[in-house]
């Protein structure tokens, strides 16, 4: 058999040349997809300068008995399994509970897929006197259906606040009336169900979506 004529030889050498560039350029643009589409990875550091404290040992937090907006048991076992952000708050809240819900309302449509199917929020009222299961519902239905607003007792929901450091205290307005200050960070609840760290205000949605990201993202399953 003879060989080939070297005007085939060259031009299967160029077709092989073309195809190994071809395909080094594929990998660097695989490469560089990854890279750009997977959540950045900040470190502790970072995650604090952009207002996250990520706690080098999360805190384990003592069973608890609540309701949530449906009037169902909202335990300690309805934080696990997931992430939770927590947001305490309260239903007649003239700006901080409204701003901040309005904007984890956004932040979480805009939460990678895996990442906000592994996230619930929750808004538990330092209100319980006025906000009702009934209350809460049509509360947390405004801003996402999604959303799940607990109360309770009061002796409980203060407990649960201290170990989760957040204070709040009664303030009359006149005779009858009252508001309720309160601490305006939120909680982070690893899938543990354990106190994993907190975001502190003002938020930003780019901000609060990266560094809530690379927290999950770094978090060992």
């Amino acid at each position: 058999m003879s060989a080939p004529a070297p005007d085939a030889q060259q031009h299967r050498k160029i077709l092989l040349t073309v195809g190994g560039l071809l395909a080094f350029i594929a990998v660097v643009v695989l490469l560089f997809l990854n890279k750009f589409l997977s959540p950045r990875v900040m470190s502790p550091q970072e995650l604090a300068v952009n207002g996250a404290v990520v706690f080098d040992k999360p805190r384990i937090i003592p069973p608890f008995q609540l309701v949530d907006h449906h009037g169902d048991a909202f335990t300690l076992e309805q934080l696990q399994g997931k992430w939770t952000v927590i947001f305490f708050g309260f239903t007649t809240c003239p700006d901080i509970c409204p701003a901040t819900l309005a904007i984890l309302s956004q932040w979480y449509k805009k939460l990678d897929d895996d990442v906000r199917a592994q996230t619930q929020v929750v808004m538990l009222s330092i209100d319980p006197g006025r906000d009702t299961p009934e209350k809460l519902a049509a509360y947390m239905n405004h801003f996402d259906k999604n959303f799940v607003g607990v109360t309770g007792e009061f002796l409980p929901i203060k407990t649960l606040s201290d170990q989760l450091n957040v204070a709040f205290t009664k303030v009359m307005l006149g005779e009858s009336d009252y508001t309720v200050d309160h601490s305006s960070h939120l909680v982070l609840i690893n899938p543990y169900g354990h106190y994993h760290g907190i975001f502190k205000p003002p938020f930003q949605l780019g901000q609060l979506k990266t560094t809530y990201q690379s927290i999950v993202t770094q978090f060992p399953h």
